[in-house]
């Protein structure tokens, strides 16, 4: 049996095999006693790599091997690479924690609480969940529990909220991100953080979105047409947005074209595996783009890598329920979070904007 805390694709387990199934995760208290640090394991070669097309070797060397660096988490998610410090930032969503793991010193907390900051217990998918690291390398937070993106202030306690509300409601729960050149940050915002998800009185958008904030903190709504948006990247060239729809009865992702304002047009399916919804473990979650225009996207069976023109090459799978990614160290290295556990892989491609 799956444990019934496991979350998938960012929302727990039973509710990818029954939406309609409500499933509350242990209370959270944010300043209560802070949940243990998982305790150091030694490097071990774990997962397979699938081989789909003969393009993948010229990504992934025919040698590669996935390595769990860490395990123990309660749902592994959002990782970030600090060129800065080189070390990996990750959240530990139920356990309202971002985790630090820096090559030579292991596995450490670098925050808590991480997404729910409030004084009262709360049960649902409180933590943090998407990182990332501004022009400025300030970590960035898709808070769950308080329902916003947040900035780290320089006392390493404290956030500076940078976008909670479009037309006056509080978004459902901000998911994942990323930035445009121009500073512009586009992110998810479905219901995972929420209590109870499909009718929580809390809520107070009728809808899933994509958005974008601006600088001077500007909400623009890109779209509302999906059910689960989830992951989020752009290509190389800013000219098309990816994102991932993270519900197990239209598991895809869509490509937009990018409009010199900012806003998305042309919206179509770039890649569909509903059919591999409950075959494999996952669904479409996080994803980055390498210097090429590849994807490398969570979903059913590991990280899929797709061509730019939406051709499966592979795919790398650790061997449960793969949440994020994100490159790292000179960017040719891919740390995965993938459910308790936190892996890489070395790669023959580095990462773009990594």
């Amino acid at each position: 049996m799956n444990h019934p805390r496991r979350i998938v694709g960012g929302r727990p387990l039973l509710l990818t095999l029954a939406l309609s199934s409500l499933l509350t995760l242990g209370a959270i208290a944010a300043r209560g006693d802070e949940p243990p640090v998982p305790k150091a394991t030694p490097i071990e070669p774990i997962g397979d790599i699938v081989r789909v097309h003969p393009d993948f070797d010229k990504l992934v060397p025919k040698e590669a091997r996935i390595e769990r660096l860490a395990t123990g988490f309660e749902w592994s998610e959002g990782p970030v690479y600090d060129r800065i410090n080189q070390c990996v930032y990750f959240s530990d969503i139920p356990n309202n924690a971002v985790m630090k793991w820096k090559e030579g010193e292991g596995l450490s907390r670098f925050l808590f609480p991480s997404g729910y900051t409030g004084d009262q217990t709360r049960g649902g998918e409180s933590g943090s969940n998407g990182l990332l690291l501004d022009r400025e390398n300030r970590l960035v937070l898709c808070q769950h529990g308080d329902r916003r993106i947040a900035r780290l202030n320089d006392d390493g306690k404290t956030f500076t909220t940078l976008a909670d509300r479009y037309e006056n409601k509080r978004f459902n729960s901000p998911n994942d991100g990323v930035f445009k050149s121009n500073g512009d940050l586009y992110f998810t915002d479905p219901p995972y953080g929420l209590e109870k998800q499909t009718e929580d009185p809390a809520r107070e958008l009728d809808f899933q979105g994509v958005y974008k904030v601006t600088p001077d903190g500007t909400v623009t709504l890109l779209t509302r047409a999906l059910s689960r948006p989830n992951g989020i990247a752009f290509s190389p060239d800013e000219t098309i947005l990816y994102v991932a729809n993270s519900d197990p009865q239209r598991a895809i992702w869509m490509a937009y074209d990018v409009n010199e304002d900012g806003t998305l047009a042309n919206g179509r399916v770039f890649a569909d595996v509903t059919e591999m919804v409950g075959r494999f473990k996952g669904l479409p979650d996080g994803l980055k783009v390498d210097i090429h225009g590849n994807l490398f996207a969570t979903g059913p069976g590991g990280v899929h890598v797709y061509s730019p023109d939406g051709k499966l090459l592979g795919r790398i799978d650790p061997g449960n329920a793969t949440a994020n990614c994100a490159f790292g160290d000179d960017g040719s290295t891919l740390y995965i979070t993938s459910d308790m556990d936190f892996c890489r892989i070395r790669l023959n491609t580095k990462g773009h904007g990594f």
